[in-house]
């Protein structure tokens, strides 16, 4: 069986987004990438993620920005090593200066683009950011890695991150990034991961298609 890797998107984006379709890409008849549209509200995208990772079996987990957030929070309680690309771990900053009514980036499988920031939702992501380093485990130190944008202006939680664990890694660009960056810096990754933290199984037959 081919590896299986759960892509959870950020905050604007959807299963249709840039890095998602560049890992599908990529890894195309070499692993299984699953990018499926993340519900808006945090507790209901949080139950989701951990409905689908027990239909699906995925090998890892890799996020980008409020998909690292979540990705952080479930990794530990589902015994899966996860790569947090530019996590942000303080949301409600994020969305306390957005609120009103916005779109989602890129295409939504429901066909349903408009969404609204408002002091609900706040309050949401504010509990759960309260409670968001609970399942820490120092067992994870080495299995939870983050790679962050030197060009990032929306999410600066190296140090944050660093607290809590200890494979850090950069790339030259953005908050979010582009399918170029995406296959050179967190693909290898990706597979270094999947090769030393995930079953044998799944490490052999990774190395298999990729060889």
């Amino acid at each position: 069986m081919k590896p299986k890797i759960l892509f959870l998107h950020g905050f604007y984006a959807s299963g249709q987004c840039v890095p998602a379709v560049a890992l599908r890409n990529t890894f195309e008849g070499k692993a299984e990438v699953l990018t499926p549209d993340l519900p808006i509200h945090p507790k209901e995208a949080v139950t989701y993620i951990r409905d689908l990772i027990g239909q699906e079996k995925p090998n890892m987990l890799v996020g980008n920005s409020c998909g690292s957030f979540y990705a952080q929070m479930i990794a530990p309680t589902v015994g899966l090593p996860a790569l947090l690309g530019n996590p942000h771990f303080r949301m409600t900053e994020f969305l306390e200066t957005r609120i009103g009514a916005h779109q989602y980036k890129s295409p939504r499988k429901n066909g349903k683009q408009d969404f609204i920031i408002d002091s609900e939702l706040i309050a949401e992501f504010a509990e759960m950011e309260a409670h968001q380093f609970d399942n820490y485990n120092p067992d994870y130190k080495e299995r939870i890695w983050g790679i962050f944008g030197e060009k990032d202006t929306l999410a600066h939680f190296e140090p944050l991150f660093l607290q809590y664990y200890s494979h850090s890694y950069h790339f030259p660009g953005a908050h979010t990034p582009t399918a170029e960056e995406v296959h050179q810096y967190y693909v290898p990754l990706i597979e270094k991961m999947l090769n030393t933290l995930t079953s044998c199984t799944s490490a052999i037959c990774l190395r298999k298609h990729i060889s």
